[in-house]
């Protein structure tokens, strides 16, 4: 019988030029680190340069730690997210509707009667369920994760003022301002959340069978479900994850301002991203990183620190913060591939 098949087109030469020394090892994780660190103590030098009287000192210290902390937790969930392959825009919103529900008046009459865990509980369940609702229609309902997220960024937020009648809601419960704020062995109670989060989260990425799915689906999401791997419900469980981040990040700030209002958490989902990229997980998912993470906001917010113990323009530092972004990004073009890999 006459054959009608084409040859297939020869295959392109492979490239299997070795990296470079130095390429090879900034492409590592310990390469990467190595350059946070750097960049870290080049801001660090600055600011104990330019204001030596307070920057180096123990409080000066504990403020940059305290105001990463909220930021920090935030940016672990969205590290499992992005690791994923995916995108969480609501974090932000949650976290503002979290901090009302917990404030409503019913729900402090509740906890007046029975213990102010009442409100933590509430704000934990309000991130875990939007969590939840994001993951379910963007892995049952196959809408882009960009989309859902934006989506419920503004649903989260107009459901958050309207509970809240665009007011702010005090916090009547002395108890809770005071556990949130009192100090263990000298250290801030937001600063050990944050440190228990970030430990947390390694251990998900690093040392657990769910860590390694998440990389795996970044990394190749159809090869993830023919080994085996439910897709679908393991990215409805890292949205969830993310949400819970989001609810804890509320009631840490319940702790700092000691009110619940539907402007908490404006623009720090961008925030977060942006120190999750700049801590070095991949945008296009395939590799995750807590430490880089950790590193990633405590830069951001030690950069915004020196500006502030120098009184400078904050458009600067938006300019700064905008210009480290991009050279994050095209290091990452330059050195990183996703190579299935979590540290």
């Amino acid at each position: 019988m006459p054959s009608s098949s084409e040859a297939p087109p020869p295959a392109g030469p492979l490239d299997t030029t070795p990296k470079s020394g130095p390429r090879r090892f900034l492409s590592g994780s310990v390469g990467r680190n190595l350059g946070l660190v750097v960049a870290l103590l080049l801001l660090v030098i600055v600011g104990a340069v330019t204001a030596p009287d307070t920057f180096l000192t123990v409080s000066n210290t504990l403020t940059i730690l305290r105001q990463a902390s909220i930021l920090g937790v935030v940016a672990i969930g969205m590290t499992l997210v992005i690791t994923a392959g995916g995108i969480d825009l609501s974090v932000g919103s949650v976290l503002g509707l979290a901090s009302v529900v917990a404030t409503l008046a019913a729900i402090q009459d509740l906890a007046d009667q029975l213990h102010w865990i009442v409100m933590i509980v509430m704000a934990l369940l309000v991130g875990v369920a939007a969590g939840l609702i994001n993951g379910i229609v963007i892995a049952y309902g196959r809408v882009v994760a960009f989309m859902a997220t934006l989506a419920m960024l503004i649903a989260a937020r107009g459901l958050a003022e309207v509970l809240a009648e665009r007011r702010t809601l005090q916090v009547r419960d002395r108890e809770l301002i005071n556990f949130l704020n009192a100090d263990l062995i000298g250290v801030d109670m937001l600063i050990w959340i944050f440190a228990i989060v970030a430990v947390l989260g390694w251990v998900i990425l690093n040392r657990t069978t769910f860590g390694r799915r998440t990389v795996a689906i970044g990394g190749n999401r159809e090869a993830a479900r023919l080994a085996g791997i439910n897709v679908k419900r393991h990215t409805m469980w890292l949205y969830a994850i993310s949400g819970l981040c989001a609810g804890i990040a509320a009631i840490m700030y319940l702790g700092r301002t000691t009110a619940g209002t539907s402007t908490h958490g404006t623009l720090l989902e961008l925030d977060a991203i942006a120190a999750v990229v700049v801590g070095g997980t991949l945008l296009v998912g395939g590799r995750g990183t807590v430490t880089g993470t950790v590193f990633g906001v405590l830069i951001f917010t030690t950069l915004t620190n020196v500006f502030v113990q120098n009184n400078l323009n904050s458009s600067i530092q938006a300019v700064v913060k905008g210009v480290i972004i991009v050279v994050a990004v095209l290091l990452q073009q330059r050195f990183a591939k996703p190579t299935g890999r979590a540290t």
